[in-house]
């Protein structure tokens, strides 16, 4: 009976003794190192980064717009001047053709000119010496006739003769005036292409003015999307810096855990508990959810960030608030929003392997919160960086990304 007693109330003290153990193992070898706080903290820089981020990114939407925009205005611009000066180019044409015509009218209607004034020379002459000596001319002509027979054909003679003489003239002067006339057109038609030149002139002016206005804009615009561009650049840097430090802190977490998990078997041990051996990282991984891969592990264009980047996981396709379950079995030591991944739950598997899941649209753990295979810990969504509902499932042996494939069965 004594014996019997004396192995309960050891029993008890070894029981005793390992909860006093295991409760202060941990507040004493690790309250030191504070990793729940600077994860907290390393939380608070990602999120104050990609707030920037967002501004920037922004900015810099706005800035592309604004030089596409004066692109697009510098090439109508062009457009237009193209075609001014294609238009000029014809009525510059139009006027050395008007200018031609006009010469050669010219030429037509001096020769048309000199006939006339030949013409009218003679006659002059003619009628002042039938004046001055009484040269009758065609009068004289008649009196000659040697009988009436040769007198009819004179009469007809000189009759036909002046009636040419007469036509002649009109046709002179009726050239001159068709020449006078075209002349006067095409004068009217020359001045009409060199108003029309003089606008088109014009145009050009207020072209070529406002093309190298929209110039000065476009350069001043595109030196905006260039040091915006570069900022953004700059944060991107910081961002992947910051994700770098968070995921050093995890990796420090996780040590921790495996820390914590040794001190508490050689505590039993030391209180003579027998425990279980301890399992290693599950070799396989369940699927979180089922549905398509919509962007594989590697090297990738991001859809927001439109640049190259390492995609750490896989993107699986599902509809928002579909629940995401755990991998494996594990310590949940992230449970919160994380700028570009959103709310994400990062769970730890024994062995160096951690498990992410990003962009859920609710979480269902909390850190230090032990998870089965299987439990639900959030549910899906498209928090942070997202062009539409999915969840990015992420592996991390010892701190490196792996193709989640080659544990998913």
């Amino acid at each position: 009976m004594r014996g019997a007693r004396h192995r309960v109330i050891l029993s008890l003290s070894k029981g005793v003794a390992l909860a006093i153990i295991v409760a202060l193992v941990p507040s004493a070898v690790f309250s030191k190192s504070h990793i729940d706080d600077k994860i907290r903290q390393q939380k608070a820089h990602i999120h104050e980064v990609h707030a920037k981020l967002h501004v920037k990114r922004a900015q810099l939407s706005e800035a592309k717009a604004r030089v596409g925009s004066i692109q697009s205005q510098l090439a109508d611009t062009n457009r237009n001047i193209a075609a001014v000066n294609g238009r000029m180019g014809d009525i510059r044409g139009r006027i050395v053709s008007t200018q031609r015509k006009l010469q050669w009218n010219r030429i037509q209607l001096a020769a048309a000119q000199a006939t006339l004034q030949r013409h009218q020379d003679a006659l002059n002459r003619r009628l002042v010496d039938a004046y001055e000596h009484g040269d009758l001319g065609y009068i004289d002509v008649l009196l000659r006739a040697r009988s009436f027979g040769d007198f009819v054909e004179r009469w007809n003679d000189v009759r036909y003769l002046v009636k040419a003489n007469e036509a002649t003239i009109r046709a002179r002067k009726s050239d001159e005036a068709k020449v006078v006339a075209i002349q006067t057109g095409l004068l009217g038609t020359q001045t009409e292409l060199e108003g029309e030149q003089a606008q088109a002139r014009q145009q050009q002016l207020a072209l070529d003015g406002l093309a190298t206005q929209r110039r000065q804009l476009l350069a001043a615009a595109d030196a905006e999307r260039a040091q915006v561009q570069n900022q953004v650049a700059q944060l991107d840097e910081m961002s992947d810096a910051e994700e770098a430090a968070l995921e050093q802190l995890i990796r420090e977490k996780q040590a921790e855990e495996e820390a914590r998990r040794a001190e508490a078997r050689r505590a039993a041990k030391l209180a003579g508990i027998e425990l279980p051996p301890e399992p290693g990282a599950p070799g396989q991984l369940m699927w979180p959810v089922s549905g398509p891969i919509t962007s594989p592990f590697g090297w990738r264009m991001h859809p927001v960030y439109h640049r190259m980047t390492l995609h750490k996981g896989i993107d699986i396709a599902v509809p928002t608030g579909t629940p995401v379950a755990a991998a494996a079995d594990g310590r949940v030591i992230v449970a919160s929003y994380q700028g570009d991944c959103g709310n994400m739950v990062a769970i730890d598997h024994h062995g160096g392997l951690s498990t992410f899941y990003c962009h859920m649209s609710h979480l269902f753990v909390s850190v230090g919160q032990d998870v089965q295979r299987g439990q639900a810990i959030g549910a899906a969504g498209a928090t942070g960086d997202a062009t539409g509902p999915h969840v990015h499932f992420q592996v991390m042996q010892n701190g490196t990304p792996i193709d989640p494939m080659s544990y998913l069965r």
